[in-house]
């Protein structure tokens, strides 16, 4: 309906197109490398391109006042002081007529939706007639929505030969839906793609289409550079996995290996076990010679131990008494331990407070470190999706110039060819008097 809307007189007198000053918004001086793709010009120039963007604005500021029709027409209070008695009804019905439209689309996509889920019933009668019924409705809806465009057209009509409620109906931005909130955005942001590129120069284009090319060689070569690397790096893990099947053969083998020790071990083991016994007999043969031998020694120790006990009591007391003095030594030195202990548990908890302060201050820093980088990949990506759409729409806006290009080649031919025959027809009316004169 807006784009219906847009191609309606406008009922009032604009301003002169050759006062109409568009400027560049401010931006920041690009860096060297982009240098090609910012325009040289900051202002237009010539009267076609500030016709279109005259045209452009237009339109813009038509699908405003249309997208907030609905919220114009829900709002009762003071609508009709604010509008206008006519404004206020021409409102009115487009919304009814918009609504009646919206439920009939609505109506006839719930029934579609129901066909589809009992398809297995389509060669029913009652499908078939339900299907009839649903074509008919569709049928239908073509000179409708030839209504609600042209109650689209007449209220604009009336909103533009009232500047003053046009003014007021902008006033009430906020009731505008998400949907037509965002189409307008974006076709102010297609009027600053068109500005810019209007103030491109054909030279400026075709530089910049160079050095697109030359990013594109350049970018080319780059992967051919990457593929080789990738080919290197598969060579190189298919020999790392050969090495490793080497690897893993020669643990098997030594796995073996130690199976067989083991085996020749325990082998081993019960030859030495059983010689062990053997000799373990013999010795318990000699063990008991030996005993009755010692038991006599024994008899003979203990006579010497009595006499040796009763000198070695003397010397006990002396060494208690060394004893005594030691320990005394002893305990002083451990006071004097435990003193020096507490001031370096001291020094140590402040020291422990300390680190745990400047270990809280690095996980901070970790944290904001990391919320950086992560802001940092957010804004990179962010930039690379902004090139790909501008490329796009520079490629769009060099076609859209060739063409302008070729039609405007194609009128001045036209125009020269029209010139010359005009002249043509001068002469030829002015050779024939000539003659008329020299036969008389």
């Amino acid at each position: 309906m807006a784009l219906h809307s847009l191609a309606l007189d406008p009922p009032y007198q604009g301003p002169d197109i050759n006062r109409i000053r568009l400027l560049v918004e401010a931006s920041k001086k690009p860096a060297s490398p982009l240098k090609s793709l910012v325009p040289s010009k900051s202002k237009l120039t010539t009267i076609e391109t500030k016709r279109i963007m005259s045209v452009l604005d237009e339109t813009i500021r038509k699908v405003e006042l249309v997208t907030l029709l609905s919220s114009a027409a829900s709002s009762n209070e003071g609508l009709e002081e604010v509008l206008g008695e006519d404004l206020t009804k021409a409102v009115r019905e487009h919304e009814d007529l918009s609504q009646v439209l919206l439920d009939q689309f609505s109506y006839l996509q719930d029934e579609e939706r129901r066909l589809q889920e009992e398809e297995e019933f389509e060669d029913e009668g009652w499908f078939r007639d339900r299907l009839l019924s649903i074509r008919q409705q569709k049928s239908h809806l073509p000179p409708l929505m030839q209504q609600v465009k042209e109650s689209t057209q007449n209220t604009l009509r009336l909103l533009l030969s009232n500047p003053q409620a046009a003014r007021l109906l902008q006033m009430q931005s906020l009731g505008r839906s998400p949907e037509a909130q965002n189409f307008i955005d974006t076709l102010i942001e297609l009027r600053g793609f068109l500005f810019e590129k209007l103030l491109t120069s054909p030279m400026e284009a075709k530089e910049r289409a160079h050095f697109i090319q030359d990013i594109t060689r350049q970018n080319k070569r780059n992967q051919e550079v990457i593929d080789a690397l990738e080919s290197e790096l598969a060579v190189s893990l298919k020999n790392r996995d050969a090495e490793a099947q080497k690897e893993n053969f020669v643990i098997q083998e030594l796995k073996n290996h130690l199976h067989q020790v083991l085996r020749f071990s325990e082998n081993s083991l019960l030859r030495t076990k059983h010689e062990a016994e053997k000799q373990q007999k013999a010795d318990f043969r000699a063990s008991q010679a030996r005993v009755a031998k010692i038991r006599q020694e024994i008899l003979q120790l203990r006579s010497q131990f009595h006499n040796l006990l009763m000198e070695n009591r003397e010397a006990e007391q002396a060494l208690r008494k060394k004893k005594y003095k030691v320990e005394t030594e002893i305990e002083n030195w451990i006071q004097k331990y435990d003193v020096e202990m507490g001031e370096k548990q001291d020094e140590y908890e402040e020291l422990n407070i300390i680190h745990k302060e400047e270990k809280a201050q690095l996980e901070e820093l970790k944290s904001r470190h990391s919320a950086l980088v992560e802001e940092f990949s957010q804004i990179r990506a962010e930039q690379e999706i902004n090139s790909k759409r501008n490329w796009e729409a520079e490629q769009e806006m060099m076609h859209m110039v060739r063409a302008a290009t070729l039609i405007q080649a194609v009128w001045k031919g036209y125009l020269v060819r029209s010139m010359l025959r005009s002249k043509k027809k001068r002469g030829k009316g002015k050779a024939k008097p000539k003659g008329k004169a020299k036969g008389k």
